[in-house]
């Protein structure tokens, strides 16, 4: 294991430190140990990382640990690793404690690589991700437009975001083809693909339905114009039988619904595999591994395996292409009066929105600027009320809930609220150096980062500020090598994430006074602070771009 002195260049992971400090456990023979990043504030105290007293019972004699590790880990200096004050044994177990000041100065003085993922591993091999949202093949207009459908586009818009920060190629089908739809969408921040008629999906189908006439013959598909009465509404073009037909071209069914069989192939059908087809032929260039992500409310999802399965039928070339389906739970009103649309829904949530703010601020609450700030508002609180929820579990929507507001630290318009408040604290500096109260900010390499001793600030830098490139990685993990047909993502992440930040901040910002007195001798903490602040309102902005929110100047 690299160990010297100096210090070394470049940014600090968390991931880095916990495999390097887990290698040194291994090489003196404790590979079952592992190692824990603390995060309580409580545990923060007295140290940062810990393996617990049980772990090291399980791998040194009598659990002491031998004097050479413990001076092993304390000179660890390896690129990329957090900076060691101390090792030690304490009744909790194997202890690490981290140089503080030099942990602050190394990330605060330029913070902008802590605003991504942690690089990859990956030797730059990407992969082409193709997100089939697939609600919005269906969606003809905005009344036929679902609760849970807008979850689903929620979450795909979400996943195409942090995976594009991960360096992957990322493409969003269908195209909306109802205006309604996207304008709607729009007003959630989220601009998707327009629908632009393509020759080449209409030819595409013309060679599918060729195709599967030429296959009358065979007992695996049929004419079928005399559709069950439950499908009326639905023209369909050819019955296939997908079981045996997949049989007979040597098709994988491990992970697809066992009750899959006989399908009643629509127009409908065709167009959304021939899109499907286009978009591999369009998107992926050369040998670059390429993925489609099926993004599917759950009710959808039968029907969806079908047609994961027609186009591997129609397209020999498809079978090369790994397919996975991402399935989000559904979306609930308790005790509704009424079904609820999403148009509804969202003049709901801003109504009360508008409520909270006029109830908060005043006859202010007008005009142009404030309508900004309120649809900013009720754009944060629906995406974080729908995705801070597994998307694989069920949403319950209460719809008489005003904690959705600033009121609830729970929301997205709590987020808002901190970012805001953000803004204000910058305003305010700026106005007092305009009026000769305050220096200019210095350069932020230059500020001393001892003097940040509160325990607030460390656990801004230690939980969040360090913690972001790790969450966002895990918001962008997805398994495409896992068994079966199905993935899970987390999408829920960021959303927890930016709740627990919010909430955290507020508790310092309400107990530290940020801005100080104007006298020289308290410059040096109020900049070290600023600056702290300064790249939590960065990160705030980063995380909240993830969702395509945009947060307000001023609340």
């Amino acid at each position: 294991m690299e160990t010297g002195d100096g210090d070394p260049p470049g940014p600090l992971w968390v991931s880095e430190t916990l495999r390097v400090l887990a290698a040194a456990l291994r090489e003196c023979g404790a590979p079952s140990a592992a190692w824990f990043k603390e995060s309580s504030q409580k545990n923060l105290r007295s140290r940062d990382f810990l393996v617990p007293r049980g772990a090291l019972r399980n791998s040194f004699p009598e659990g002491e640990v031998p004097a050479e590790l413990i001076q092993k880990l304390t000179t660890i200096k390896v690129p990329g690793t957090l900076p060691i004050k101390r090792c030690l044994q304490t009744e909790t177990g194997l202890v690490i404690q981290l140089d503080r000041p030099e942990t602050f100065h190394r990330i605060l003085r330029d913070f902008t690589p802590y605003l991504k993922p942690v690089p990859s591993s990956s030797n730059g091999v990407q992969t082409t991700f193709i997100l089939n949202c697939v609600p919005l093949h269906a969606s003809s207009s905005l009344d036929t437009f679902k609760l849970s459908h807008l979850r689903a586009v929620l979450v795909a818009d979400h996943l195409a975001e942090v995976l594009r920060l991960r360096g992957e190629q990322v493409h969003l089908i269908p195209p909306i083809r109802n205006k309604e739809v996207g304008d709607f969408l729009k007003q959630l921040g989220i601009t998707w693909p327009s629908d632009v008629k393509s020759p080449d999906v209409d030819q595409t189908i013309s060679r599918y339905k060729h195709c599967l006439k030429e296959e009358l013959g065979s007992s695996s598909v049929s004419v079928d114009s005399h559709p069950p009465a439950d499908e009326s509404s639905v023209s369909v073009l050819f019955s296939v039988h997908l079981k045996s037909s997949a049989q007979e071209h040597g098709l994988c069914l491990e992970g697809y619904d066992p009750n899959i069989d006989h399908f009643l192939v629509s127009e409908e059908d065709l167009n959304h595999v021939a899109r499907l087809e286009n978009s591999v032929k369009v998107s992926v260039k050369g040998a670059v591994p390429c993925a489609v992500l099926h993004i599917v409310s759950r009710e959808e999802e039968f029907h969806q395996q079908k047609l994961d399965l027609l186009w591997r039928l129609l397209e020999p070339g498809a079978a090369a292409v790994t397919q996975k389906h991402l399935i989000c739970g559904p979306v609930t009103v308790l005790s509704p009066q009424f079904p609820v649309s999403c148009a509804q829904y969202f003049q709901l949530r801003r109504s009360q929105m508008h409520k909270a703010s006029v109830m908060k601020y005043g006859d202010c609450v007008q005009g142009d600027s404030w309508d900004e700030i309120i649809d900013s508002l009720t754009s944060a609180a629906i995406k974080f009320e729908l995705m801070a929820t597994p998307h694989r579990t069920q949403v319950n929507l209460n719809l008489e809930d005003t904690n959705i507001t600033t009121k609830g630290t729970k929301s997205g318009a709590f987020v808002m609220y901190n970012c805001a408040r953000l803004s204000t604290l910058f305003d305010s500096y700026n106005n007092a150096i305009s009026q000769g109260l305050y220096p200019e900010f210095s350069p932020a390499a230059d500020f001393n980062y001892s003097s940040l001793s509160e325990e607030g600030e460390w656990l801004l830098l230690f939980n969040y500020i360090l913690m972001f490139p790790e969450v966002l990685n895990e918001a962008a993990q997805i398994s495409l090598t896992s068994p079966g047909i199905r993935v899970t993502a987390s999408t829920e992440a960021i959303c927890k994430f930016l709740v627990n930040l919010s909430m955290d901040f507020s508790c310092y910002y309400n107990r530290v006074h940020i801005l100080g007195e104007p006298l020289p001798h308290l410059f040096g903490l109020m900049f070290a602070r600023l600056q702290l602040m300064n790249a939590i309102r960065s990160l705030l902005h980063s995380a909240l771009s993830t969702f395509h929110i945009q947060p307000p100047a001023q609340i």
